[in-house]
């Protein structure tokens, strides 16, 4: 009998059974209050006044109206390089203890993202709620007494400038609470290790030993893993080696595209969990099994605006126009994308994160990630978000009877200086023809998204398809230095990338 295991599910029941409802309009109301009291006597607060913000009738309201928009390139440029100079009190109170190094996915180098104390408080805060929230999901008492596989970046963090720095993963889990480290592999040891594929290889050779009931990680390394461990022991399916596996706890990148290529790791259904946690924050969790939406994580350090998405609104490289309106959460409605905004307790202020979101259910608060602003294609006038290109890649899986867990596409001008969208699946579809592949994904398109439908009426010319290698997309992710950690593949790249793509695949 699972003892111990019984007693925290029982914990967890109680917990559950006597929190109180968050009202998250409420709760958003006392966390921007509490961020600008914070921050007031900081430079930034000073700067812009966040005294007058907190006297005045509509604290919101006024907010909106007397601080800009700030994108990575703006408030570094502007705040955050006095950091790295050694002053105090800029956009937080004192100093962050981590910087989280990401490099997004266009970045050439590292974006320096400040992690403070407060903002490790608020990351343990939602991972508890988290836990908690595993009442929900009807789980065995014996699955609280397994152990949880958190596979990120390295934990072993470097120093610089009296503070530490890492990517988001390798700072969360260099935090977990000793109660919980008994629980945690690979373990601090293997967590260490720097190289990813190192990593992975002393994960194998130790997976026998271990009794994971839970994984959690992005999509594309996790599966990498899983590869490694089932080919190092032999195996058909993972949960011949760990027959208690039930959870994977998915993160970073929306776990769509990777859903049949997982499921086909899998010796039985496990139960999947989002969380969206960024460099910025720990932004959003799953907190029911009726849906795969993330409720936003509304009382934990972070005050979240919603730009409602339009082309119109976006700055060629990327960043917003001051002119675009932002809504507050009890102002969103459902079925319309939304840019994400946030201000949290690390020093971003109206902050955009690069996410695009929709709203499943607007009083629970509940979110689904459906691209990023980058990732917006729309040259001549195509209009195509990643969530209406994730829908086609699930078209030709189940027309193809295959997996296509990478893409990426390109609106690329040709030698008949026509436009087209050349697009490379990352699949082991066999004896692949890809001119069939690109008119069954045009067809798709088209009846899926009229502003494409007019646009291959007009400028877009065509569609083009090459069939690759999976194996090319981690390739190319481990050349940019970012195999293993908080990567977001590029799904859309400019005339310039795909170049570089193009002679990468050619090359490799």
């Amino acid at each position: 009998m699972a003892i111990l295991g019984n007693i925290i599910k029982g914990v967890i029941n109680l917990k559950d059974k006597f929190s109180s409802e968050i009202i998250h309009t409420e709760a958003q109301e006392k966390v921007l209050k509490e961020l600008l009291e914070k921050a007031k006597d900081t430079q930034f607060g000073k700067f812009y006044n966040f005294n007058d913000i907190l006297n005045s009738d509509n604290i919101s309201s006024t907010y909106s109206k007397m601080i800009p928009y700030f994108d990575y390139n703006k408030i570094n440029k502007e705040w955050w390089y006095k950091l790295h100079d050694g002053e105090e009190n800029i956009t937080w109170p004192g100093n962050p203890s981590y910087f989280a190094l990401s490099s997004g996915t266009t970045g050439k180098s590292s974006k320096r993202i400040p992690v403070t104390d407060d903002m490790i408080d608020a990351i343990r805060q939602s991972g508890i709620k988290q836990v908690f929230s595993l009442s929900n999901f009807n789980l065995p008492a014996d699955f609280f007494e397994k152990e949880i596989m958190m596979l990120g970046s390295s934990i072993d963090l470097k120093e610089r400038n009296n503070h530490l720095e890492g990517e988001i993963s390798g700072i969360s889990a260099s935090n977990i609470p000793f109660w919980f480290k008994g629980y945690y592999k690979p373990g601090e040891e293997i967590a260490k290790i720097d190289d990813w594929d190192e990593r992975v290889n002393h994960i194998a050779k130790n997976a026998k030993n271990w009794y994971i009931g839970a994984l959690s990680g992005i999509p594309a390394w996790i599966e990498l893993m899983l590869q490694k461990v089932i080919e190092h022991h032999n195996l058909e399916n993972i949960h011949e080696i760990w027959p208690n596996l039930q959870v994977y706890t998915s993160g970073g990148v929306a776990f769509g595209p990777y859903e049949k290529s997982f499921n086909s790791l899998m010796g039985k259904p496990v139960t999947v969990i989002d969380t969206y946690l960024a460099s910025e924050g720990y932004i959003a969790t799953q907190v029911r099994p009726e849906t795969d939406a993330m409720q936003l994580n509304t009382d934990s350090g972070i005050y979240f605006e919603f730009v409602p998405f339009n082309p119109d609104y976006i700055n060629e490289e990327g960043s917003l126009k001051n002119e675009a309106p932002s809504l507050g959460l009890k102002d969103v409605e459902l079925n319309q994308d939304y840019i994400l905004i946030i201000s949290t307790v690390s020093g971003a202020w109206r902050y955009l994160i690069g996410d695009t979101i929709e709203f499943t259910d607007v009083e629970k608060a509940e979110i689904k990630i459906t691209g990023r602003t980058k990732f917006f294609l729309n040259t001549v006038g195509s209009q195509l978000s990643v969530n209406k290109m994730d829908d086609a890649m699930k078209h030709l899986e189940e027309k193809f009877k295959t997996k296509i867990p990478e893409y990426t596409i390109c609106a690329k001008r040709l030698e008949d200086g026509e436009f087209y969208h050349c697009w490379y699946l990352g699949s082991e579809i066999k004896n692949s023809n890809e001119e069939e592949i690109a008119n069954e994904l045009d067809s798709f398109l088209k009846e899926a998204n009229k502003n494409y439908k007019v646009a291959r009426s007009k400028a877009l010319k065509g569609v083009k398809v090459s069939v690759i290698s999976p194996d090319k997309f981690y390739n190319w992710s481990e050349r940019n230095k970012k195999k293993g950690g908080q990567v977001k593949m590029e799904r859309v790249m400019k005339e310039d990338k795909f170049i570089d793509w193009e002679n990468f695949v050619n090359k490799s």
